[in-house]
């Protein structure tokens, strides 16, 4: 299993899956990268990027558009309108606490969610707001989920995937089922699955979101680092664009 002292390639997380596992999901323009829009919104930059790699990411992704630079420290230029600021910690799983890594058994209750739960997946999605998640978002990993009734009411899923390592992403329940322990078990059986393929999991959370990072602690996470979330929109606009194409 990968160790902590290999984890350079969270430095750039999103970079690294992009150059690997996710470069079938990925669409590139010079020196920039990013997931296709329908997958999800993050791109990636070299961290010291310069006037020619801002240039091609402005053109990868056109004019008036947001570049979500997940957790890259990369600075853009002044005509880059800052769109979002959010403080947070990544957190990697060490392994001294439940779930029992040995076994990625299917677990009573728990669904694995394919295409035909997507429609399910972005109300759940809509009602909690857990973060980012697009129509092929699923594409990214496994995941999974717990019905009641047949209403999706709690999920969890895999999503950046740098070398070595898988992050746990998704994390919600719908508020009538809280309390519960669904995040719980969740979260138990997707690490377990990482864990057996030979991964290390790891996760990003909203440093305000205090009750999660309470629940990951629980589990096995601590935390690597703090990280700032950041977006921007690219110069230019799009109705602009689009008018002076007629």
């Amino acid at each position: 299993m990968t160790g902590v002292r290999d984890a350079v390639a969270l430095d750039d997380p999103v970079g690294e899956s992009l150059r690997g596992r996710h470069a079938h999901l990925a669409r590139r323009h010079g020196t920039a990268a990013a997931y296709l829009p329908e997958v999800a919104t993050f791109c990636a930059l070299p961290a010291e990027a310069g006037a020619t790699q801002w240039a091609d990411l402005a053109a990868l992704l056109g004019p008036g558009a947001l570049a979500d630079l997940f957790s890259s420290p990369a600075t853009p230029p002044s005509d880059w309108e800052p769109v979002f600021v959010l403080e947070g910690r990544q957190m990697i799983w060490t392994g001294d606490g439940s779930p029992d890594p040995a076994s990625a058994e299917p677990v009573s209750g728990i669904v694995e969610l394919g295409a035909e739960s997507v429609p399910d997946m972005l109300d759940l999605i809509e009602r909690t707001r857990p973060g980012p998640f697009r129509p092929r978002t699923r594409e990214l990993g496994t995941y999974l989920g717990i019905r009641d009734g047949g209403a999706l009411v709690a999920m969890v899923g895999e999503r950046l995937r740098p070398p070595g390592w898988t992050e746990v992403s998704a994390v919600c329940t719908a508020p009538e089922a809280r309390g519960r322990g669904h995040a719980a078990r969740l979260l138990q059986a997707v690490v377990a699955r990482v864990v057996a393929r030979g991964d290390r999991p790891f996760l990003h959370v909203a440093e305000a979101n205090t009750g999660a990072i309470a629940l990951y602690e629980r589990l096995g996470f601590e935390t690597r680092k703090a990280v700032t979330f950041r977006g921007f929109r690219t110069p230019g606009s799009a109705t602009a664009a689009a008018s002076a194409a007629l």
